[in-house]
């Protein structure tokens, strides 16, 4: 594909130079004998083909350096296919674990600055809000909480994914609190906007979104 498109912009080029080669000498020819193109002229019009063909050649090495770089970030970023990131997302799953086989979920919210309390409500899938957790105390930074699968109500919730929704005060006053999610990475792939994540919740994120990497 880069020799294709190598190819096809030094063709451009040529053809560019050509065609000013081309409109140069016949303007020479038709010239007004009383009145011909003076050095300086002529001078002017073959820097503008340099200029010209210059800018050709400098988009050329700049759009296979682009491509190169994609490439290598790319290979970088499927090191990651089938790790755990932490990102920014309003969704928890609630799922059987490998070691101890009762379901649990796990999520994190980010403090910008600590905060007295921190509320937690975690929804199902219709919006209904199944459990509220409240943590004191909460220093600014990225906070990790679990979910043992149980409502407020004391039943055991179905496996599944469920929204998650952060508020948090200090002396009465709100704070930001932004959710994060556990998600794994699926796939990696490539675009005019770079290269993306995809991951488990559908998302497709650039590798600067993920805070933690297990």
């Amino acid at each position: 594909m880069n020799g294709s498109s190598s190819s096809s912009t030094a063709s451009s080029i040529s053809e560019t130079q050509d065609r000013f080669m081309k409109l140069l000498i016949t303007q020479m020819k038709n010239q007004d004998p009383l009145n011909p193109m003076d050095n300086a002229e002529v001078t002017s019009q073959m820097a503008q083909l340099s200029t010209v063909t210059g800018i050709e050649k400098m988009n050329a090495s700049l759009s296979a350096f682009i491509s190169s770089m994609q490439a290598t970030q790319a290979l970088q970023a499927s090191s990651l296919i089938g790790n755990t990131v932490l990102v920014e997302g309003s969704s928890t799953y609630l799922a059987a674990t490998e070691t101890e086989g009762e379901s649990a979920a796990y999520f994190a919210v980010e403090l910008p600055v600590g905060a007295d309390n921190l509320k937690v409500n975690i929804k199902d899938s219709s919006g209904k809000v199944v459990k509220t957790m409240t943590v004191t105390n909460q220093q600014a930074g990225i906070s990790q909480l679990g979910w043992n699968g149980y409502g407020d109500d004391g039943s055991k919730l179905a496996d599944g994914r469920y929204t998650i929704e952060a508020t948090a005060t200090t002396a009465n006053t709100t704070v930001a609190a932004n959710t994060l999610s556990y998600e794994q990475v699926m796939s990696v792939s490539t675009g005019s906007d770079g290269v993306k994540l995809n991951l488990s919740n559908l998302a497709s994120i650039t590798t600067d979104k993920i805070k933690q990497i297990y």
